[in-house]
């Protein structure tokens, strides 16, 4: 098993490609600290994994913009397991709109759940893996962070400003052994997809070489593969899984 003997803590796993990341993550041998703000959801994916593969399983209802609630819950993973030796920031929400549309407080909660949620996680999380010298971070960014999308001015600045997070803390920490790389999603079936018409998902489509939607797994396969020791020459990379979207 490819994570035998880890142990890695995801950032908004209650669900989508979050929840996924965790199983694929138990299926190959990690032990997992799973946080999300939706307690009722992480605790049916929590029972739902430990049925499944037999790992131990931490939870926390934690919102990750704030600082304190990071750090105790990192607190409560070594104390639980000792070590942290996989990082994954997946939370992330939307306040979609036009700029001339978009209030101030939908532009701050997007930048402080999506872009300093991720900071305050990599600051808690790093100085364990200091010590241990070794360890792999993954951010997830987003297609719309590279090329800038119509109505998401906050979500494509969050996702914009967590790439060039992750090549930042890659070069900090790279003669420390620990690889910090990013994952770019394009169009993957969700439930915010699913609320989208036909018609506006038959115009996306078009956009897209490949013709269809990713799936949660496509992600979690990369997520796998940047977690494991087959990416160990691999820091600072953005990583597009977008169906050839953009190329």
């Amino acid at each position: 098993m490819k994570l035998e003997n880890k142990v890695s803590m995801i950032t908004g796993a209650a669900r989508g490609i979050g929840k996924e990341i965790a199983v694929r993550f138990a299926e190959e041998g990690s032990d997992l600290a799973i946080c999300d703000v939706n307690e009722e959801l992480l605790e049916a994916t929590k029972n739902e994994i430990q049925d499944k593969t037999g790992r131990q399983v931490l939870t926390g209802k934690i919102d990750v913009t704030n600082a304190g609630e990071v750090v105790e819950f990192i607190k409560k993973i070594l104390d639980n397991f000792g070590k942290l030796d996989i990082l994954v920031n997946n939370a992330g929400i939307t306040r979609d709109n036009l700029i001339l549309r978009m209030t101030e407080q939908d532009w701050d909660a997007v930048l402080d759940v999506n872009l300093k949620g991720a900071f305050n996680c990599i600051k808690a999380a790093v100085r364990p893996m200091m010590k241990k010298r070794t360890g792999k971070i993954i951010n997830m960014a987003s297609i719309v962070g590279v090329m800038g999308n119509a109505g998401q001015a906050n979500y494509s600045a969050s996702k914009g400003g967590l790439i060039s997070l992750t090549k930042t803390i890659a070069r900090e920490f790279g003669s420390r052994n620990i690889n910090v790389n990013a994952i770019a999603p394009g169009y993957i079936k969700s439930d915010m997809t699913e609320k989208l018409s036909e018609e506006t998902k038959q115009k996306l489509m078009q956009t897209v070489p490949l013709g269809r939607m990713g799936e949660a797994e496509d992600i979690a396969e990369i997520a796998l593969f940047l977690a494991s020791g087959d990416s160990d020459y691999i820091t600072g990379q953005v990583i597009r899984v977008d169906g050839g979207m953009v190329m």
